[in-house]
């Protein structure tokens, strides 16, 4: 498969990209800096998607069987670049195409009021009462401008018409793959409170071709 790998040198994006390198795909990498992408088997295209350039971005999405995206604000001064980015990546992907794009949203966003779901659910069907009563609240308080963003982005992906899917991982760490994670689409894992982004990067691809995920969220966990 031919594959649009945005955000790859991030966090969960580095992971993906050497993952589906290893499993065969033809991949195209899509980076600020293509330095931080020390591969000689990928094609990698410069683009900041705080300032997306659509010819750049038709360009990086050319012969695209679909898109990987693991974008989001590593910074304050990235907050929005989530929609922003993801709205320009939509667009781009209508212009080339290309359909199926999986994106990395965050387990809380159910519950986040955005334009387009400005009355969300109180609570996920999947959250214990410690996630819903305590830790969520308090996360959602830290990090309320970077889920807002996602909240957008995912507003975005609804609007889109295109075959997508939103992976909702909850507190994420950096253990090694194991490709033994439980997934729920449209509700978050029950009891869930933790994933590697090795798995996370693994169930990007797995979904990929799941006709279930499409238009779908997808909580996941350990």
């Amino acid at each position: 498969m031919k594959l649009t790998i945005f955000a790859a040198s991030g966090g969960i994006g580095r992971l993906a990209l050497l993952q589906a390198v290893a499993a065969g795909h033809d991949v195209t990498a899509v980076v600020r800096d293509p330095a931080k992408v020390a591969s000689d088997v990928v094609r990698t295209v410069a683009v900041d998607l705080s300032r997306p350039d659509p010819d750049a971005l038709r360009t990086a999405l050319a012969g695209a069987d679909a898109v990987l995206s693991g974008l989001g604000a590593a910074t304050k001064a990235d907050f929005g670049v989530a929609e922003r980015g993801t709205g320009a990546i939509c667009e781009a992907m209508r212009a080339t195409g290309v359909r199926r794009i999986v994106v990395i949203s965050a387990a809380p966003i159910g519950t986040v009021p955005s334009p387009g779901r400005p009355n969300p659910p109180r609570r996920d069907p999947g959250d214990a009462f410690v996630q819903r009563s305590i830790a969520y609240p308090i996360v959602k308080a830290i990090l309320k401008k970077r889920y807002a963003d996602l909240a957008r982005m995912e507003d975005v992906l609804r609007a889109s018409s295109l075959d997508w899917t939103a992976l909702r991982p909850p507190r994420l760490n950096d253990k090694e793959l194991t490709g033994r994670y439980r997934t729920e689409v449209g509700r978050n894992v029950r009891g869930g409170g933790i994933i590697s982004r090795a798995d996370v990067a693994h169930c990007m691809l797995e979904v990929l071709d799941d006709p279930a995920t499409f238009g779908q969220t997808v909580g996941l966990s350990d």
